[in-house]
């Protein structure tokens, strides 16, 4: 039996087969949709969590308006515990639908001094922080507030509004690290408002 060696391809066949390659152009689109789509997803949720970061921080900020707002009008010269967290759990529902997170709302009554320079001294405080109702700023500590609201013997309210917003790649992953996306995994967001009562010279808490 006779053994055949194998016929190897012509550098010419070979040439015409590299030219013939060069001109094909099918599977180019899917190859660039290969490349492109995981840019395209990741541009489109970035878009997406920014949108909804800036959306959820217009409602922190709401919510402390909002809450300020009721305060201030209430009625008559004194408050109470109950009431101020009934005020708190209204001002929660601003934020919704989001819920990743809980705010921290802390609402303080401020009594300025008859000095010169009159002082913003603690008179009440209460703080919402998740579901946790509790004591806030302690009676008597000095609080900052801008000189153009420093009248003496006047009364303040003053609503401070604070949530940790926590994108949702994150918080869908469960906490778990992602490695650069870690460092945002909670975004500080706040304000606050400062506000005179409506009806009465001073706000009083029966029982805080």
């Amino acid at each position: 039996m006779q053994l055949q060696m194998p016929k190897w391809p012509t550098v010419a066949r070979l040439a015409a087969a590299a030219k013939r390659l060069g001109r094909d152009n099918r599977g180019v689109a899917a190859v660039e949709f290969a490349f492109l789509a995981p840019i395209l997803l990741m541009m489109y949720f970035l878009t997406l969590e920014a949108s909804q970061a800036i959306e959820t921080n217009k409602k922190v900020s709401r919510l402390g308006s909002m809450v300020a707002d009721l305060i201030a009008q209430n009625p008559a010269s004194s408050i109470t515990k109950s009431d101020i967290q009934s005020v708190m759990d209204i001002g929660k529902t601003t934020l919704l639908p989001y819920a990743r997170s809980k705010p921290t709302i802390t609402i303080t009554g401020l009594q300025l001094t008859s000095d010169p320079t009159p002082k913003a001294k603690v008179a009440w405080s209460r703080k919402l922080d998740a579901d946790t109702f509790s004591q806030g700023l302690a009676v008597g500590t000095e609080v900052t507030i801008p000189s153009a609201l420093a009248i003496k013997d006047t009364f303040l309210v003053k609503v401070d509004s604070n949530l940790d917003y926590k994108p949702l790649i994150i918080w869908s992953a469960g906490g778990e690290q992602l490695g650069l996306l870690n460092t945002f995994k909670s975004i500080a967001m706040g304000e606050s408002y400062l506000l005179r009562p409506r009806t009465v010279s001073k706000l009083d808490c029966t029982d805080c």
